[in-house]
């Protein structure tokens, strides 16, 4: 029996969705969820569990596949994520949910580079190109998708859905990775990298928690703080010696010597930073300093969402015909152009300037994430197909972390200028009344102009933060080899 690629795609989109719309679905959710469960400080943890566990797994996940082969580890992971989807209908309280979402990130770090590694298995270098604008189209629909989704379920039955919903979607999805995708025999001596998994897992989990909690739970400057980012240095060092003295290692340092590669992962670590900087504080602009509606506010970042599948589709084209500097220039300069439009946005430039620059910003990561995924894929074999997937997309996860552990405390910090420098009396929560009508009616006009002034100029610095990294983004680019430097397939 052979592979049926078209039905085998099908699968990987659909449980690329469950795992892309997750994050949309759920933050439409969490104020029902919080107004019901209470708990209303661990708010955040919600997401950060999720992402702290799926970021961590990714790369284990990735090296496991290249071992045992891509269905298995991909049923175990999906698995792992249907089952943490299960039991966070089931919580009763705010702490039973965080510890089932640590259960869905977990299996979750599975879906995504599993999947797109599965697309560059069947599709030779070429049609890869094209088939990976079908993927990041997920991303898009997801995204428009997932608050509606959410909204509807929230209104007319009940939030443990927006978890529930996932089941039978991924179940259909493992049905047709299970009925149309054959691999080939694994022929290979396993050997597992255990100590280099435990010390990956103990660094990445260090990092990434006083990247999350630093400057909330505890001090940036603080003892634990401190503490943290030494014991994080020490299991990163032992991480590298291990993994450069182990047979199969977890992450095969090698592929990193080529500079498309290199590069490529670099870029996607910057990028990874300026989506979370768009993503989160461009409705807090939009509602809080433009005092548009929260709907308006979503059809500003959607039009990113609407960017990007186009140009990943886009891409695919011009790929084969200019190979990945050229199209990734492009992208680069699209990055820059949308994040200098934030820069010089004000509160009278309007929902459409921040939707447009929203858009550009689209356009970049389009044009970049699709031409490193097929180039870095096309440059390796089989074998470490998996490991260099998922080393990619680690790396945009780890820049979504960094981002907004920058990103919120530039905010927090510049707010706390703003009120001192204008002698205001206020602390960052009450920005919180800026964010509807009615609480902003609750507000006298001279209060709230100077909430206003102050998350302005705030939101500047974030912007002109997030710029620096599209420069940075389109630095690193020039250092990718010119020419088509897609290979043929070498397995």
């Amino acid at each position: 029996m052979t592979t049926k690629r078209p039905l085998v795609l099908v699968s990987v989109m659909l449980a690329m969705f469950v795992g892309a719309v997750e994050a949309t679905i759920v933050s439409t959710a969490m104020p029902s969820i919080a107004a019901e469960l209470g708990g209303f400080s661990r708010y955040s943890w919600i997401f950060s569990a999720y992402l702290l566990m799926s970021t961590v797994t990714v790369l284990i996940y990735g090296k496991l596949a290249d071992i045992f082969g891509r269905k298995p580890i991909f049923f175990i992971g999906l698995t792992i994520f249907l089952i943490g989807s299960l039991l966070c209908g089931f919580a009763t309280t705010m702490e039973q949910l965080i510890i089932y979402r640590l259960v869905q990130g977990l299996g979750a770090g599975a879906v995504m580079p599993i999947a797109t590694t599965i697309v560059g298995d069947i599709y030779s270098t070429e049609e890869r190109a094209k088939i990976q604008g079908y993927l990041s189209s997920v991303w898009g629909i997801s995204a428009v998708s997932g608050p509606v989704i959410g909204g509807l379920i929230v209104q007319y039955m009940d939030w443990k859905y927006v978890f529930w919903v996932n089941i039978p979607l991924g179940l259909l999805a493992m049905a047709g990775i299970y009925l149309f995708l054959q691999e080939p025999k694994m022929e290979r001596k396993v050997s597992i990298d255990y100590a280099g998994a435990i010390l990956l897992t103990l660094a990445l989990s260090s990092i990434l928690f006083w990247l999350v909690e630093g400057g909330q739970s505890f001090g940036r400057l603080s003892a634990i703080s401190y503490l943290l980012i030494i014991v994080s240095a020490i299991l990163f060092i032992a991480f590298i010696f291990v993994e450069r003295k182990t047979e199969e290692p977890m992450m095969p340092f090698a592929i990193w010597k080529n500079p498309v590669i290199l590069y490529a992962n670099l870029v996607s670590l910057t990028t990874g930073v300026i989506l979370i900087g768009v993503s989160s504080y461009l409705p807090t602009f939009v509602t809080g300093v433009m005092e548009e509606r929260a709907i308006i506010a979503g059809f500003t970042l959607t039009a990113m969402s609407i960017g990007w599948p186009i140009a990943s589709s886009v891409a695919g084209h011009l790929l084969i015909r200019y190979g990945t500097f050229k199209v990734s220039f492009a992208g680069g300069i699209s990055l820059v152009i949308g994040s200098l439009m934030f820069v010089w946005m004000t509160g009278d430039s309007g929902p459409l300037w921040a939707a447009v620059s929203s858009f550009f910003v689209g356009i970049g990561m389009g044009l970049t994430s699709t031409s490193f995924i097929v180039t870095i894929q096309g440059a390796v074999g089989r074998e470490q197909r998996g490991a260099a997937t998922a080393a990619n997309m680690f790396m945009r996860n780890f820049g979504n972390t960094v981002g907004a552990a920058i990103f919120g405390a530039v905010l927090n910090a510049t707010l706390l200028m703003s009120y001192s420098k204008e002698g205001i009396e206020a602390q960052v929560d009450d920005i919180n009344l800026l964010l509807t009508e009615e609480s902003r009616n609750m507000l006298s006009l001279e209060r709230m102009r100077s909430l206003q002034y102050a998350l302005d100029h705030s939101l500047q610095w974030v912007y002109i933060a997030v710029a620096m990294f599209a420069v940075i983004s389109f630095l690193l680019i020039l250092k990718i080899p010119r020419g088509k430097v897609i290979q043929h397939d070498n397995d």
